[in-house]
């Protein structure tokens, strides 16, 4: 390629994600405290339940920064992501059987042979896939997703039907005398693959390549016109996110033992996608968020109540209406706020905000609990406890009380919010105006 098409490309791409930043010390220094609090985290948290969380943080940490290459990235849509990792976790699990019956192969390198037959599927399927961009795209994922889900119910050699397929991560050589039986040693394993998945990750999106997905995203047309081909840039980011999704299915594997059909389902899928845009597609470090807080709401939330899933859909809308760059956004925008002496003026707001958004939540979650009750504890009486208050699930008067709770809450709340939406346009103003003072 000559250089005035490489320049062209450049400037594209440079508008998409900014100028090249040289490794430094900051950017050092954040990947030691991520390998830090990687190395003291089970240290801290020392129970079962604490540590196994942890072990499934980590695996979603690779899989949601695997669908980012895709959504932040590229710009793809995809509602077929669990495929790559579920069959990674099917291979997987199929390995490690192989090992207990004799293959010489550690099982620290399941899940490079998971991340490897994810790429194999890739391959294949992504091909297909990536012929088209946008609704297109994701409505072929779709499908795809779909397709495998029900294939995995209807060979039940290679997927174990109903039942799934189960192993025991106890195999094979017993390496300084480690055999991943303690969740502790497995945890270790999940941390090392973290971290270097995320790693290399990082590296992708520094790489030519990253940035022409980027420019993919933002203007395919354009990169054409200098001469790249659009559905090659995503299909070799597509085999590439396959891989890490593989990697964490292989993970998986080995922490549940057991891998079945739902890992292949369009709910994991989803779930992928509503967390990757819940902690910001839009940032590197957003999918890390999203991957932390679903494994709080898959493991923690679904204990607390049955009506889980509805609440996080209202959080899902409550963050799309309110903050569509998800919870690395906010971040980052009251960052800039705090760098410029602005983010003491906020407080007062925040905190009004928050308790009003509370207030509201609190009289809906009255009424979904009530709902809940009668539809699935009918047969315990019409009363139930929430919050420490006692509620008739059959009374008219906590439906009311409940109702005006949460109208008061939330119109309260939109009162506020617009409030705070002038004081905080009056802010970034002030903001701009001392950027063009300083640049003068």
């Amino acid at each position: 390629m000559n250089t005035t098409v490489s320049n062209t490309v450049g400037k594209t791409v440079g508008k998409a994600v900014g100028p090249a930043v040289p490794f430094n010390v900051g950017r050092l220094v954040v990947w030691g405290l991520f390998a830090v609090v990687l190395l003291l985290a089970p240290l801290v948290f020392t129970s079962s339940l604490s540590q196994t969380m942890l072990s499934q943080m980590g695996i979603a940490i690779i899989v949601c920064l695997s669908y980012n290459i895709l959504l932040g990235q590229g710009g793809m849509l995809s509602f077929g992501h669990a495929v790559y990792s579920g069959m990674g976790s099917f291979l997987g699990i199929h390995t490690l059987n192989l090992v207990t019956g004799g293959l010489p192969l550690p099982v620290s390198l399941i899940p490079i042979v998971g991340g490897l037959s994810a790429v194999l599927v890739a391959v294949i399927l992504g091909w297909v896939t990536t012929k088209k961009a946008a609704t297109p795209f994701a409505m072929i994922t779709l499908g795809i997703g779909e397709l495998v889900w029900a294939m995995s119910l209807m060979f039940p050699e290679f997927f174990g039907g109903e039942g799934g397929v189960s192993g025991n991560r106890v195999a094979g050589a017993k390496t300084f005398g480690i055999t991943y039986g303690p969740q502790i040693q497995l945890y270790y394993l999940i941390a090392v693959y973290t971290f270097i998945c995320t790693g290399l990750i990082f590296a992708f999106t520094r790489t030519p390549l990253g940035r022409m997905l980027n420019a993919v995203r933002d203007n395919p047309e354009r990169v054409e016109f200098v001469g790249y081909d659009t559905q090659k840039v995503r299909y070799i980011a597509f085999i590439i996110a396959a891989f890490f999704a593989g990697i964490s299915g292989g993970l998986a594997a080995l922490n549940f033992e057991i891998v079945t059909s739902e890992v292949v389902s369009g709910a994991r899928s989803g779930a992928y996608l509503l967390f990757t845009f819940l902690g910001g597609a839009t940032f590197f470090f957003g999918p890390i968020i999203g991957a932390i807080l679903m494994v709080l709401a898959f493991v923690l939330l679904s204990e607390f109540t049955k009506a889980w899933l509805l609440y996080l859909g209202l959080i899902f809308l409550f963050m799309v209406m309110y903050a569509p760059g998800g919870v690395a956004s906010l971040i980052m925008m009251n960052l800039r706020v705090a760098a410029f002496g602005h983010l003491k003026k906020l407080w007062g707001s925040y905190a009004v905000l928050a308790i009003t958004a509370l207030v509201g939540l609190a009289g809906a979650a009255a009424m979904i609990e009530m709902t809940y009750h009668l539809q699935l504890n009918a047969a315990l009486g019409p009363e139930l406890k929430f919050l420490g208050i006692t509620l008739d699930s059959k009374g008219m008067g906590s439906w009311l009380g409940s109702a005006l709770v949460m109208l008061a809450g939330f119109g309260l709340f939109e009162f506020v919010r617009r409030q705070f939406a002038r004081k905080w346009g009056l802010i970034q103003e002030s903001i701009e105006a001392e950027i063009k003072r300083r640049e003068a």
